[in-house]
């Protein structure tokens, strides 16, 4: 257990820094008119967890350490949004459709739901206009 959080902590970190860097990009070349850095890094980031399920889980077999390092570790920090849309393809692919609509749904909704009620409240809490 100890060695995967030591894989995690390494993905997330160079996740975090690729996430940065890639949002700095393509906020200088396309502007802050549309938040295209966020869409680049949750596409890269579901194309990549794709492509390293298959790798990793079904041809690999194992989850001994790139698991942790490259889906958990990195793809965590890079974007959320690709574990997401992993869960979501399992889901369709096993024939759950209806969770997965139901799911995607909620998740929509209710994140940003959150994020409204807690902005607001927060704004309340701490006198912010």
């Amino acid at each position: 257990m100890t060695y995967q959080l030591v894989f995690i902590a390494m993905g997330g970190a160079l996740g975090a820094v690729a996430r940065y860097l890639a949002v700095a990009w393509m906020t200088e070349f396309f502007g802050k008119g549309f938040p295209y850095g966020t869409l680049f890094v949750n596409v890269l980031g579901s194309l990549i967890i794709g492509i390293a399920f298959v790798i990793i889980v079904e041809k690999m077999h194992t989850n001994a350490a790139l698991r942790p390092l490259l889906m958990v570790g990195f793809l965590g920090a890079f974007t959320t949004f690709s574990t997401f849309s992993l869960e979501t393809f399992s889901m369709i692919q096993d024939g759950k459709l209806i969770p997965a609509v139901a799911y995607i749904f909620c998740s929509v909704i209710l994140c940003v739901l959150a994020t409204s009620i807690s902005v607001m409240g927060a704004r309340l809490a701490f006198k912010v206009s």
